[in-house]
């Protein structure tokens, strides 16, 4: 199997069956055929990339496929053991397609090749650690992973991508033992604290992405991590919601140093329910924010205008409309073109404004100048059309925009047609 592989021979290892020597017992070499022997043995010998800087080995190392990087102990006694100490192990899609073999028997090999590079991996310091094994249903095996993880002294940044399989993954109580994490990011998993979870001291962003957690769990998780800089919260079961406690009030004060904020639409129904005050009490550190928004629902519009508000170092907001064609306006829906005039709404700092899915509705296109109106300092306004946006109304669309009075004059206005999806 090829993980197995490790250098083990002399000259003739790295020369062709050809290239070498014919020797005979009892045969008498000429000067020549022994001198070009020599010649190459000195070549080989005296290679480049075995007098390389141990920064530089590390580097090309991590680089490659954890495949390839195993294959390099071949190339010389200096590059035996280098694999052993390389900082980032991903075990991915490449590894599974590098293994013969099919059902059991392909993860049977998978699980032995990565169990062997566990039990040789000897690096103080983890800096990337990803397991996104294809379509494998390899949950039981995650376990003992996952508790070598807790045993080593110091893992960065965490990667584990169950999406592929249909069970959800339960993360075991040695993934709160974890020490040193500062980037964690999770897909098809089941993330349930233990009371005994003390937080992550050190981890500075998360990235969910259909994970299971319920609000109780999730207000627990991020309070346990004071450090968190940048919440990135994906799909999730919708079932696994059992009331609506845990809010974008209650997330601000859960991670009060966040500046990089995305939030999708599953998660957007019920940090929204209910809506935020005109203002919040202290300002926010928010600088890069994305937003799933419904401009139908009273209870969005007033969080994204609080939030709005609140952050006075805004750089970049990005907004994905959801649902504006296909719900009703409420009665007392807010007038986008009343809020021009309100000095409470700036945004002194945002330079770019990103839109995508935009079915040209009144509510969509009176958003989009309210923003620009308000953006001083804007350099990139660009607008995604969806596909069901006629021709006309593109045209109409462009001419209207270009005749709007921008607080930026000078900001550059992108539309372009974004092709339909199944979620569009």
């Amino acid at each position: 199997m090829f993980l197995f592989a490790s250098y083990s021979g002399g000259v003739s290892d790295f020369m062709s069956h050809g290239d070498r020597p014919n020797f005979r017992l009892g045969s008498r070499l000429s000067d020549t055929t022994f001198g070009v022997y020599m010649m190459k043995t000195q070549c080989v010998s005296s290679d480049r990339i075995s007098s390389l800087p141990e920064n530089i080995i590390e580097t090309i190392l991590s680089l490659m496929p954890i495949r390839d990087a195993l294959r390099t102990s071949i190339l010389s006694k200096r590059w035996r053991y280098c694999w052993m100490t390389m900082p980032k192990l991903v075990f991915d899609h490449n590894l599974v397609r590098a293994i013969s073999g099919t059902g059991i028997l392909l993860k049977y090999k998978l699980v032995n090749a990565i169990f062997h590079v566990l039990l040789m991996h000897n690096c103080p310091a983890i800096i990337k650690f990803e397991l996104d094994v294809d379509k494998m249903d390899m949950e039981t095996e995650f376990h003992p992973i996952i508790l070598y993880l807790s045993r080593r002294t110091n893992v960065k940044d965490l990667i584990i991508d169950n999406n592929t399989s249909d069970i959800f993954y339960k993360l075991p109580t040695s993934f709160f033992l974890i020490q040193g994490l500062e980037s964690l990011e999770l897909m098809g998993c089941d993330l349930e604290p233990p009371l005994t979870f003390n937080g992550f001291n050190k981890l500075r962003k998360i990235d969910f992405d259909d994970v299971q957690v319920s609000t109780k769990d999730l207000q627990h998780f991020l309070s346990s991590c004071p450090l968190l800089e940048e919440v990135i919260l994906g799909d999730y079961e919708e079932e696994y919601v059992e009331e609506n406690s845990f809010k974008f009030v209650q997330l601000f004060q859960c991670v009060p140093l966040v500046h990089t904020l995305d939030i999708s639409k599953d998660y957007m129904k019920y940090l929204t329910a209910g809506g935020m005050p005109n203002k919040l009490p202290t300002s926010l550190h928010l600088k890069d924010v994305r937003l799933d928004v419904c401009l139908r629902e009273l209870d969005v519009i007033s969080s994204v205008l609080c939030i709005i508000r609140s952050s006075p170092n805004l750089g970049r907001l990005f907004f994905v409309m959801r649902d504006n064609e296909k719900l009703p306006i409420q009665e007392s829906s807010i007038k986008f073109a009343d809020l021009r005039d309100d000095l409470s709404l700036t945004l002194d700092n945002l330079e770019i404004f990103e839109v995508v899915y935009f079915s040209n509705i009144s509510c969509e296109m009176e958003f989009v100048k309210l923003i620009m109106c308000k953006s001083p300092i804007l350099e990139i306004a660009q607008i995604e059309l969806k596909d069901n946006v006629s021709a006309d109304d593109e045209l109409k669309i462009v001419r209207d925009m270009e005749r709007f009075p921008r607080a930026s004059p000078s900001a550059q206005l992108i539309i372009e047609r974004r092709p339909m999806t199944e979620d569009s």
